[in-house]
């Protein structure tokens, strides 16, 4: 379905004084080419300039049957017949004819004037360009990104490059050179489009669309684009067109006793292969060889059948139009122009008298819009903001959706809770039916668009129904004239169209129409819809000054604040948009709030999208603070719109002005209803804790169990903490739970981590502003800490665990390096955290020995110590990550000892250990020995403890009963292990035999 409005999209129009009847008409680059009915002149006029006047005018070399505007180049290229024979020429520098008496070259393609034309001083001079083809063109389309030239044959398609030739330092031509031949199997074109490499044909009721694209690998496939002779290729065109004639697709003049119409087909993407036509490239150019990597990808293909509707006979259903249309967004069009880089998008467009497609061709192909026309077109024109089409006797304006599209690839953010834009599938709509007598080519260069009408006599009385109809409707472009003198009139119009604002602001004006009957209007929404297209269009281009695109801008957001107030009041699917919109706006929440008062009330109630809206922006947390006004509106309006969500709206940072009393007494009102009551009683006490009253808090906080008041603090973290990322900021009532429930605000932390409602890191900023004014590190304090090993115990994500263990062990060994701690007491001690944590090991018992309780440190450093070597002892720390940290640690005494050795142990350097508890603590060095020294590590008790000790014997004397006695445990445990043998070789030469004699029969036993 397509809406018809009645909006003023042209903003003026004027004749173009013409001496005589137009026959072809075309425009581009600013320029109006006009070719005379004779077909053997062709004027140009220059749109831009009021009255368009005449730029030049030149004669052509034969009779022009097709004229076609390449803006890169800035050449025309035509189809002229001359003794039945038909041309492809090239018209360049034609603007030089402007002047009296300029010279024309003739030339052939690649064939440059370097005779004695051009001796002496370089001259400027329009140039003819004669391109040979081996089969008569049919038609031609030129590149609008390169200038490159698309002909159409019988038989094949054939792809002209433009360079541009360097004749001398001063002087430059533009030539062409031929680089490809697509051979077309079964198919002769009658319109061709070309663009960015995208090829489109068309037939009476056939389309497809190719992309040459680099072949990604070689295949038997490839075989296909080999160069092929010409006579093979005729003959491979026989068998196709035998084969095809047998399948029932031959062409209709061949069936000579009855027809057979194909069915409607529709073939996208990969699909588009099977569509029976066959493309063979031939690389003629002088970089064939670089290019021959090159293969069409099929992209589109759709058939119709013939049919008779609206008064559209069989005959006359045929194809028309057909367009490929590139959209680049922002500063990559000027990028992409000049580097000949890819469009953001890319479309094709093809008609039928009484139907127009659309269809999208990058990354995934669809389509985009079906325009429904009320009557029988002629021709159509594609643009970005508009299509254009002419009936007989009217020029129709109707809106598209490139710019939905092209948002869609240029930004990530549409379609999510950000950013939003009109869906590509909604309808479109006529913007206007102007009427005009006889209308027969269209063609439109910016925003100038051109027509050329013809009334015959023949249709009098039509033309005179025409034009009563015309002056009844009072429509704003004045009524042709027509000579009194002849008996046919024809006229060269140019309109102009108006300004993207001045229509949008017409467009807003058009909508309140609908407004004032229906506020929730699909046509309202429509109309609004279409108008924040056309800016959108407008800034994704952005083809216009600072000062227009400042306006620009802000009318864009004038269009977003229009939608969300239209979606605002929907309560059906679509409400949700109201968010984007509103985001997109500018506009802030209060005055949202205030624009939805003025519509609505809390009697009549309040539209879904806007109550998701609010619900959203409070969520979020990126609305500012209301007033008390405001946030006791946003009270009452939830408590009648949705009152369970009440303890979110209470505890949002935006509502902190909200009056306590009020939102109380509206929780109350929720628990009355039969509402879970954890969450309302722990906003109720953050409430009586803003208002100073410690008895009501008290009695709210005694309702529950600390468990269920988690759970509570699960359904809504923002009772503790407000903001997210690197602006954690803790409540009031997280504050009072810092002096009163340390463990219960830790417990509630370690939930909200669990449950993804708080990251670590916005976790470890939380509990630093919590207790920055504290007497402890402001970067870790003991609070933090507790969190730390809280989480530890209850997390089972791997990346958090080590990267808790690394740093409680940072912070274990900096407070026992510097002793300086601060007396506040941690909530678990080292025994608490052991009996409750599978990371804290038991320790060992050699670590007892060295460090034991009674150690001359204070208690809070012992905690420390031993929760330290409890990690060590336990089986989670990776000891290899914290070495750097170990070198503030002192080995000097003990503590450190035990530490070092410890982390030497783990890392299997138990040798070093040996050597460190022997010089430093040998009576642990047994305990060491019986704890570590086992399965593969116990042959170190002969090979290294033994004569470690028997050295060291040696050097203190007998008199060292610590040694002695472990002499005698590692003569026992390796009288076990040895035969006699082994442990005789063992036994030091300078050794008492009354001493060794005993463990050498306990080995012989």
């Amino acid at each position: 379905m397509v809406h018809v409005y009645n909006c003023h999209p042209f903003a003026s129009q004027h004749i173009v004084a013409a001496e005589q009847e137009p026959g072809l008409v075309c425009c581009g680059g600013g320029a109006l080419f006009v070719v005379s009915a004779g077909g053997c002149k062709i004027e140009a006029y220059e749109l831009q300039r009021e009255g368009c006047p005449l730029i030049c005018r030149f004669s052509s070399m034969g009779s022009v049957l097709s004229l076609r505007h390449s803006a890169v180049g800035d050449y025309l290229v035509t189809i002229e017949e001359k003794n039945k024979a038909t041309y492809l020429r090239a018209y360049t520098n034609w603007r030089y004819q402007a002047a009296e008496k300029t010279r024309v070259g003739v030339r052939l393609l690649g064939h440059l004037l370097r005779g004695s034309s051009f001796r002496g001083a370089p001259k400027e001079q329009m140039e003819i360009i004669e391109i040979p083809l081996f089969e008569p063109p049919l038609c031609m389309a030129c590149c609008s990104l390169t200038g490159d030239l698309l002909v159409g044959c019988a038989k094949s398609l054939v792809v002209f490059s433009l360079k541009r030739q360097t004749l001398s330092e001063q002087l430059s031509v533009l030539d062409f050179e031929r680089v490809l031949i697509l051979h077309i199997q079964g198919w002769s074109p009658s319109q061709v489009a070309f663009c960015a490499g995208y090829i489109a044909l068309q037939t009476e009721l056939e389309v497809l669309v190719v992309k040459l694209t680099p072949r990604q690998k070689s295949s038997p496939a490839a075989e296909e684009h080999a160069l092929l002779p010409e006579d093979i290729m005729t003959e491979t065109s026989i068998d196709e067109d035998a084969e095809m004639t047998k399948d029932g697709f031959s062409p209709l003049h061949a069936q000579e006793d009855f027809f057979l119409f194909p069915k409607h087909q529709e073939m996208l993407g990969n699909e588009a292969q099977e569509c029976g036509v066959s493309l063979v490239l031939e690389w003629t150019g002088m970089e064939a060889e670089s290019r021959g990597d090159m293969s069409p990808v099929y992209v589109l293909f759709r058939r119709f059948a013939p049919d008779f509707f609206q008064g559209c006979s069989v005959e006359e259903t045929r194809l028309h139009s057909l367009q490929l249309h590139p959209m680049f967004t922002g500063k990559q069009e000027e990028a992409s122009i000049s580097k000949g880089g890819e469009p953001t998008c890319m479309f094709v467009f093809f008609s039928l008298p009484n139907t127009g497609y659309m269809y999208s061709l990058k990354n995934t192909v669809e389509l985009v819009s079906t325009y429904q026309y009320p009557e029988k077109t002629h021709q159509a024109v594609l643009s970005d903001q508009f299509l254009y089409i002419i009936t007989r006797n009217a020029l129709q304006c109707f809106t598209v959706r490139c710019s939905a599209v092209a948002a869609r690839v240029d930004d990530p953010y549409i379609d999510t809770t950000m950013k939003a834009c009109p869906p590509i599938t909604m309808e479109v709509c006529a913007l206007r039916i102007q009427l005009f007598i006889g209308l027969k080519v269209l063609c439109q260069d910016g925003n100038q668009i051109v027509l050329l009408t013809a009334a015959d006599v023949d249709s009098k009385e039509d033309t005179e129904r025409t034009a009563r109809r015309n002056t009844s409707r009072k429509t704003s472009v004045c009524k042709p004239t027509e000579p009194a003198d002849s008996g046919h009139g024809w006229n060269l119009y140019v309109i102009t169209s108006v300004s993207t604002l001045q229509l949008y602001r017409e467009i807003v004006e058009y909508s309140k129409r609908y407004e004032q009957s229906s506020p929730s209007s699909q046509s309202c929404v429509h109309l609004l819809s279409e108008g924040h297209l056309l800016l959108r269009t407008a800034l994704l281009l952005q083809d216009c000054e600072s000062a227009e695109r400042a306006q620009l801008q802000q009318a864009f957001q004038e269009s977003c604040a229009h939608l969300g107030d239209r979606f605002s009041r929907f309560d059906k699917k679509d409400c949700h948009l109201a968010l984007p919109y509103y985001k997109m706006s500018g506009l802030t929440v209060t005055d949202v709030i205030k624009r939805n008062m003025s519509m609505s009330s809390v009697s009549t109630g309040y539209g879904k999208g806007f109550i998701f809206f609010l619900k959203h922006s409070l969520y979020e947390e990126t609305m500012e603070e209301l007033s008390k006004d405001m946030a006791d509106k946003v009270l009452e309006i939830f408590s009648v719109a949705e009152p369970a969500q009440l303890p979110h709206v209470v505890s949002s940072p935006s509502m902190l002005n909200a009056d306590p009393d009020c939102a109380v007494t509206y929780l109350r009102q929720l628990e009355a209803c039969g509402a879970p009551s954890i969450t309302p009683s722990l906003c109720m006490a953050s409430l009586a804790l803003r208002k100073g009253d410690l008895h009501s808090y008290r009695q709210q906080m005694d309702r529950h169990a600390e468990m269920l008041q988690v759970y509570g603090f699960i359904e809504e973290p923002k009772l503790l903490l407000h903001g997210r990322g690197k602006a954690v900021l803790p409540t009031i009532l997280s504050q009072h739970l810092h002096d009163t429930q340390e463990g219960l605000l830790v417990a509630a932390v370690v939930a909200l981590h669990e449950n993804s409602k708080i990251r670590l890191e916005e976790a470890d900023l939380f509990f630093q502003e919590l207790c920055k004014d504290g007497v402890e590190a402001a970067s870790s304090p003991q609070l933090l800490v507790d969190f730390w090993e809280a989480l530890l115990v209850a997390s089972s994500h791997e990346s958090i665990i080590q990267e808790l263990l690394f740093r409680l062990t940072s912070i274990y060994i900096d407070r026992i390096t510097r002793r300086d701690h601060s007396g506040v007491k941690a909530l678990k001690t080292a025994e608490d955290l052991i009996n409750s944590c599978s990371h804290y090991g038991m320790l060992y018992p050699w670590v007892s020995i060295l460090t034991p309780v009674q150690f001359s440190i204070t208690h809070d450093h012992q905690e420390d110590l031993h929760k330290l070597q409890s990690l060590l002892c336990g089986p989670t720390l990776e000891v290899s990550f914290i070495l750097p940290l170990l070198e503030q640690l002192s080995d000097s005494d003990c503590t450190g000892l035990s530490v070092h050795v410890l982390c030497a142990t783990k890392l299997g350097q138990h040798e070093t250990s040996i050597d460190r508890l022997l010089d430093r603590c040998p009576q642990a060095i047994i305990s060491y020995a019986n704890h570590e020294l086992q399965n593969d590590k116990l042959s170190l008790w002969w090979q290294k403890l033994f004569p470690e000790v028997c050295d060291r014997i040696r050097t203190a004397g007998n008199d060292n009963t610590v040694l002695l006695s472990a002499l005698k445990e590692t003569l026992v445990v390796a009288a076990k292990e040895l035969n006699p043998l082994e442990f005789l070789d063992l036994l030091p030469d300078d050794g008492t035999a009354h001493f060794f004699l005993p463990h050498l029969l306990e080995c012989s036993q």
